[in-house]
């Protein structure tokens, strides 16, 4: 994972709650490192270290030590991600923590324990069902597990059935000064320096198909094409592929354009880049000879820009070694495509 990223609408709604209970909006987004502007859409990314920059100076100046807790209880899931719209979209339990499996990312994008595909995985462990968070060193913020856990109680809480299922709360955090916060929002017993991070749940598994959609099936398989196409950008957006393809961008033209620039630009050396790379199974060349053709395309159908143009944007120093690279990518000529792109259009 090369950036931990947590969604916009979470800092954002993070941010509100800090300043509603006493801190200064502008204040936090210093200490946070956060642009605002950059909070208007709930999909964009923020990053985590920032995330995490904004809940320590939220409780710091709201002079509130569970802001984490506070958080989690406050703000509906729904309200947050079209992961939590999901939820409510769902026909049962197991669906709603089907997609929270699959989409978690789109939530909170952190690294996992060792091969987990997924941040909750729901088990069952001697006879009890647990939902298991997998994040890396959660000890490390806490408050992230404060927040997911309340959230998903407070959330349950709301629909049919309002988590009566909910048994223990496993935290693998020593206890804090204010866990009677704990006691008051799980109502559960809530054992801490556990050697996980789980909810456990009733071993009557029956819950599991309890019915809960509040929202059309037509509805729902919108959501999910939203969410589908926002888990492709993340997962293009923290490989390494789509990182040296968005560090590439910038530079294609200048014709300079070489596997050591990119590397130190990330800050490896080059046999790390090549072996990331080759995990994902792909190569610098191929990445780069892929890329300037997506370009060139681009330019092309615009129709504003002209074949010599086009050969200097994506990094060719002559317009015939352009296009002979665009007749091995397209089967055509630059100017046939062109042709063929304006009798289209």
């Amino acid at each position: 994972m090369l950036r931990p990223t947590v969604a916009a609408g979470f800092a954002r709604a993070l941010l509100d709650l800090a300043v509603e209970m006493g801190a200064n909006r502008q204040v936090l987004a210093e200490r946070s490192g956060i642009d605002i502007e950059d909070l208007e859409d709930q999909d964009n990314r923020i990053g985590l270290s920032n995330y995490m920059a904004l809940m320590r100076a939220g409780k710091e100046l709201a002079n509130e030590p569970a802001l984490a807790l506070h958080f989690g209880e406050a703000y509906d899931a729904a309200e947050l991600s079209i992961v939590g719209l999901m939820a409510y979209g769902c026909e049962t339990a197991a669906d709603a923590f089907a997609q929270l499996g699959r989409y978690s990312r789109l939530m909170t994008d952190v690294e996992l324990v060792g091969e987990a595909g997924s941040r909750h995985l729901l088990t069952r462990e001697e006879g009890r069902i647990c939902l298991v968070d997998t994040r890396k060193d959660p000890n490390a913020f806490p408050e992230l597990t404060e927040t997911g856990f309340a959230r998903l109680v407070s959330t349950g809480r709301r629909m049919p059935g309002e988590m009566a299922f909910l048994r223990e709360v496993h935290v693998t955090h020593p206890a804090p000064a204010y866990r009677a916060e704990y006691d008051r929002i799980f109502q559960v017993p809530v054992v801490f320096e556990s050697d996980r991070n789980a909810l456990v749940l009733s071993d009557d598994d029956s819950w599991l198909t309890q019915k809960i959609a509040r929202q059309s099936r037509y509805v729902f398989g919108v959501l999910n094409q939203r969410a589908e196409a926002l888990l492709e950008e993340l997962e293009t957006s923290t490989s390494t592929r789509g990182r040296v393809e968005s560090l590439l961008m910038p530079i294609l033209h200048t014709g300079d354009a070489k596997m050591d620039r990119i590397a130190e630009q990330m800050g490896l050396s080059r046999p790390t880049l090549f072996r990331k790379l080759r995990a994902e199974g792909v190569t610098f060349e191929r990445i780069l000879d892929e890329f300037r053709h997506r370009m060139a395309l681009s330019y092309l159908d615009g129709r504003t820009v002209s074949v010599n143009e086009t050969a200097f944007l994506v990094g060719f120093s002559e317009a015939a070694s352009f296009s002979r690279a665009f007749k091995r990518w397209t089967g055509l000529s630059p100017r046939a495509m062109q042709k063929r792109s304006a009798a289209e259009a």
